[in-house]
């Protein structure tokens, strides 16, 4: 058990120093001051409006994944469910070392349902990937708008395709939950859609009059990156890669990495409502001990082994 907290230790201080040097990278880039002042200068009602949506598409987020876990049975009602998920989301954020948000509600529902391991992660994996289905749905269609953009006549041709062998797979593999698969996609594009309308607030918190598609092309490519646990929360990873995208669409890099940052701003806010269901809500339990976190941690490892042998 020390070894393991050690090295939980070890992987946290690793995404800290990664986090500071991508920070360091990107600031030696563009000037520090500069994004001070843009965000000092913002508009207010816009960034408002941003945590609104970014709130909204966490409410749809929560019950795309409640959809997941209702497919192996778990009846769950929205309202406990999302205040879970906003639980999961205060210590994915503010606990990036241990077991995480994640592994929080695969123990809290392990624990009050006795399902095994493998289902629930299952089920929250598929929801992650439902995620990263929309993000490339919705870059698709914003090439669409991109002037010089290589390979973008062959690219809404080959998503369709990519798409159709992703069902198939999905109905070989995971046959339980094809019933949700339309389902859980549509919510995934709005969960993607209110996330772009956010960074659309956000650009327009500068009083910006350019083009927008760059922008929130290479927002959803950065978001692709942060899949990459490498950094805390995906700040800095974020920033790195918007910045270098800026000098291929000819964007402003000090307004696209305002963006990124000021995303990851309102959604540690929006986190930090899960605060109150650590010390004000007796239905949820403290984190488990470093005995069943390990436990958790290694039976989902064993998931994409053991569904191998699944029929």
């Amino acid at each position: 058990m020390a070894k393991k907290k050690y090295w939980n230790i070890i992987k946290l201080l690793l995404k800290l120093g990664f986090t500071a040097l991508l920070g360091y990278l990107v600031f030696q880039k563009i000037d520090y001051q500069q994004v001070k002042s843009v965000f000092l200068n913002s508009n207010p009602g816009y960034l408002i409006a941003a945590l609104l949506s970014y709130f909204a598409s966490q409410v749809v987020s929560s019950w795309r994944l409640l959809g997941f876990l209702q497919a192996i049975g778990l009846r769950l009602k929205f309202g406990f469910h999302f205040r879970l998920y906003m639980l999961g989301m205060f210590y994915n954020v503010f606990l990036p070392g241990g077991i995480g948000g994640d592994g929080y509600k695969i123990y809290l529902l392990r624990k009050k349902f006795q399902l095994p391991t493998k289902k629930i992660f299952l089920s929250l994996l598929l929801d992650r990937v439902s995620g990263v289905w929309a993000i490339g749905l919705l870059a698709v269609l914003l090439m669409l708008f991109l002037p010089h953009f290589p390979t973008k006549e062959w690219w809404p041709v080959a998503f369709p395709v990519g798409t159709i062998l992703y069902y198939v797979m999905y109905r070989l593999k995971f046959p339980v939950y094809v019933k949700y698969f339309i389902q859980a996609h549509g919510k995934a594009i709005l969960v993607q859609s209110l996330q772009l309308l956010c960074v659309l607030f956000i650009i327009s918190s500068q009083d910006f009059k350019g083009n927008y598609p760059p922008y929130l092309f290479c927002f959803l490519l950065s978001s692709l990156a942060t899949i990459i646990p490498i950094s805390v929360g995906g700040l800095g990873m974020r920033e790195y890669v918007i910045m270098n995208a800026a000098a291929f669409f000819s964007m402003d890099k000090t307004l696209a990495v305002f963006t990124t940052l000021c995303f990851y701003i309102l959604s540690t806010i929006t986190a930090l409502a899960g605060l109150w269901f650590v010390y004000h809500s007796n239905e949820f339990e403290p984190m488990p001990d470093e005995k069943l976190a390990k436990e958790i941690e290694d039976d989902s490892k064993k998931v994409f082994h053991l569904h191998q042998h699944t029929p």
